[in-house]
């Protein structure tokens, strides 16, 4: 360890400020590559016009440990707490992907500057392209919250920014956000407006009659009840604001507010999500209309279906008195499209067509869109894997599934372009000049990948691999650029360290492959194994001492002696499961897999906070731990079997906090690690020479030459971006870290 870093350890020991809570607030003007300070917190003023006002602080209704509490703007408390601790290494280097792409969720048109484009990525900031969507470069501050719901823009050009994604994940999580932000000048410079408990925004309007007033539909946390949810209106650019529909319980959000003259339209949507259960329906769903600027709400039924536990996610297009809604069942299942030519006064079912059932699939809670085009009210378009598209008011449809990718979130017209339309899915954004029905072309660079994985090879550098949300598993070799080498939702990958040829890749929940040429080749191992339950993200490692052994987490363990070919069930059920959700049957399984390097001793953790170890190679098993959150990975010491660190993730039980727990002796005893951690869930550790740990969490990475307690930040030039993985080689002192929006991190380590 060198002086310089030995006495950035000692100083911050004694620094009282590393351990005092920072004051939760975002900059009020900050430059975008400036925003290390913390200014005072604009007041969040709530006036809401009808039911409870908004909680003053969060719901506690999943607590993921006894005594544990949230605070109020956890998100925002996280990351000043991040900002506040000192850096240690030097400057983390972006090294792709940036032809790949990642989720879009929501585009907007520069009014003022023609061909300028925004667009908000799931969990990688907002970006502008001034080439008609050929390219986007960043435009928001990176040391704030990358999480992103909507953009919008008004007629001078003023761009607003709705934080935290409302689109539910199914295996996956998305990320709640800190409220709403303004920028007047394209992006340079930002100012919070308030909503900071409004989990996730999915939609921003602007009265187009008058710029001050905005509507913003607040879906709010997925994981704890209360806060700001529902309508809200600003009559003064966002300075205060009042609610003006409220939900019929505490998990009902909005999805959708439409401005339309006096009339106003809004969806609600109940949706909540624990570990083990998703409801994504209920009572409080429905569209709603106002017919006085908001005074006043009445519940839509008139043949739409109306209330029910049933009601799931609801996507609503306006246009004059043309509306349609596309209905989505509670367990994600297609309902029905309805048409209404009077305001939403009547609703027809149109006919029954089985590309709209299809274009759902089962998770229709991922959508949620209709678009009519502006120039032709029959010609509308509908979110779903497919874009589904109707000319006829939705009496037939085609759908189209190839000529750009699938799991479509966002749309928007140019109207200075006649036929042009943008385009936002998993994929990234794609443009088309002929109104949305064909003909498109894809962003050329758009460096917003969501990763879940890397995979790195001390015998060449130039090699990284991963899984990727929605596109794959990817590797940096076999073309000019970062290609795709499996389909799916990609997951774990692996390269053999003896072997750069020998690779394993997966898509969720534990479909593996393995090829020995690279990835050009692949064959499907996973029918091998023992399973009844898979996580999203099935755990598939190598043995320390020989990569030919490799282990597999279902339930139970897997143990392979002959490189993936065949395999062997090595424990009974090392899980609590199944939950109790008929949907999601794959709650109960193994998360984390850790061998140790005397060839008989696994360490294993559960998403159910399990901890098992086995001495004997699966012989006899010994539970460690149970009770905590779910465990995202165990690390054992390669050289001391003995030695060994859990992390663990409390997000989809509704806690931000942080999980590090060391033991020196097998797991007998624990010692809680986490020490000054921001209040940010840990998701990776990698230990390195003379026991210096990096952790990966969902405030970035972290790292601690004292064997946890104290930490410090790592590195410079990384955005505030989860971090769900990271790699270390030791020979070449390289970490590699797979951020969950903004694509692959390299770092020299210290």
């Amino acid at each position: 360890m060198g002086r310089g870093l030995l006495s950035l350890v000692l100083t911050a020991v004694t620094g009282a400020a590393l351990l005092a809570a920072p004051q939760d607030a975002a900059p009020q003007d900050a430059a975008v590559p400036a925003a290390a300070t913390t200014p005072p917190t604009p007041p969040d003023v709530y006036r809401p016009v009808r039911g409870p006002a908004a909680p003053a602080e969060y719901r506690y209704l999943q607590k993921t440990l006894p005594g544990e509490s949230i605070p109020r703007h956890a998100h925002d408390l996280a990351a000043a707490q991040a900002r506040e601790l000192p850096t240690a290494g030097g400057r983390w280097k972006a090294v792709g992907p940036t032809n790949i792409g990642g989720r879009v969720v929501s585009l907007a048109l520069d009014p003022q500057r023609a061909d300028t484009l925004y667009a908000a990525a799931a969990s990688g900031g907002l970006w502008r392209s001034t080439d008609a969507g050929a390219t986007f470069h960043s435009v928001w501050p990176d040391s704030w919250t990358q999480a992103m719901g909507a953009v919008a823009t008004a007629p001078d050009g003023t761009l607003y920014v709705g934080t935290g994604e409302p689109n539910p994940g199914g295996g996956s999580i998305t990320y709640e956000g800190t409220g709403l932000y303004r920028s007047t000048d394209g992006g340079a410079h930002w100012k919070p407006l308030g909503l900071r408990d409004s989990g996730a925004i999915s939609a921003i309007t602007i009265d187009p009659a008058n710029p001050r007033r905005i509507y913003v539909a607040a879906a709010g946390s997925l994981y704890n009840g209360g806060g700001d949810r529902g309508v809200y209106r600003s009559e003064d650019g966002g300075a205060t604001w009042e609610r003006i529909l409220a939900g019929a319980n505490e998990f009902t959000g909005a999805t959708e507010i439409v401005v339309d003259g006096d009339r106003l339209y809004a969806v609600l949507w109940d949706h909540r999500r624990r570990p083990d259960l998703r409801t994504y329906g209920g009572v409080g769903s429905g569209v709603f209309r106002s017919t006085d600027g908001g005074e006043s709400w009445q519940r839509l039924g008139g043949g739409l279906p109306a209330q029910g536990p049933d009601v799931g996610r609801i996507g609503l297009g306006v246009a004059g008195d043309r509306l349609y809604a596309i209905v989505n069942k509670s367990n994600g299942s297609f309902e029905g499209f309805y048409a209404s030519t009077d305001g939403g006064n009547s609703w027809n079912r149109t006919p029954a067509n089985q590309a709209l059932t299809d274009s759902q699939s089962t998770f229709g809670w991922w959508f949620g869109k209709v678009w009519i085009d502006p120039r032709d009210t029959e010609h509308v378009h509908v979110a779903g894997v497919a874009l589904l598209t109707t000319k006829d008011g939705g009496d037939t449809w085609s759908a189209d599934d190839t000529s750009m990718h699938v799991d479509h979130h966002a749309m928007v017209w140019d109207p200075r372009r006649p036929g042009r339309v943008y385009l936002g899915n998993d994929g990234g954004v794609y443009r088309s000049d002929s109104g949305g029905d064909g003909g498109w072309v894809k962003s050329r660079h758009q460096p917003y990948t969501q990763l879940y994985s890397a995979a790195i090879s001390p015998q060449d550098v130039s090699r990284i691999s991963g899984g990727a949300q929605d596109n794959g598993s990817l590797r940096s070799w076999g073309g000019e650029k970062f290609n795709e080498y499996l389909g799916g939702d990609g997951e774990e990958n692996l390269i053999n360290p003896t072997d750069v040829d020998n690779v394993f890749a997966c898509y969720q929940y534990g479909n593996c492959f393995r090829s020995t040429d690279g990835g050009d080749t692949l064959t499907y191992f996973a029918d091998a194994t023992a399973y009844l339950r898979r996580n999203w993200f099935t755990p598939v490692v190598f043995d320390p001492r020989d990569p030919k052994v490799l282990y597999y987490g279902s339930e139970v363990l897997n143990r392979s002696t002959d490189g993936g070919v065949t395999w062997q069930p090595i424990s009974p059920d090392l899980s609590g499961g199944p939950g109790p959700d008929p949907l999601y049957t794959n709650f109960g399984t193994i998360t984390s897999i850790a061998p140790a390097g005397d060839g008989r001793t696994v360490y294993v953790g559960t998403d159910d906070g399990r901890v098992w170890v086995t001495k004997d190679l699966g012989a006899t098993w010994t539970k460690l731990a149970e009770g905590r959150p779910w465990v995202t990975r165990v690390v054992v010491d390669p050289k001391n079997p003995e030695r060994v660190w859990t992390t663990h993730s409390g997000y989809r039980s509704g806690s931000p906090l942080p999980h590090v727990y060391g033991s020196t002796d097998g797991g007998r005893h624990w010692r809680n690690l986490s020490g000054n951690l921001p209040a940010a869930p840990v998701n990776d550790l990698a230990v390195a020479r003379g026991g210096l740990l990096y952790l990966a969490t969902d405030q970035g990475v972290f790292t601690s030459v004292t064997g946890g307690g104290l930490w410090l930040r790592l590195g410079r030039g990384m955005p505030q971006v989860p971090v769900d993985d990271i790699e270390y080689d030791a020979e070449h002192r390289r970490l590699v870290a797979a951020t969950f929006g903004r694509g692959f991190y390299e770092l020299t380590a210290p």
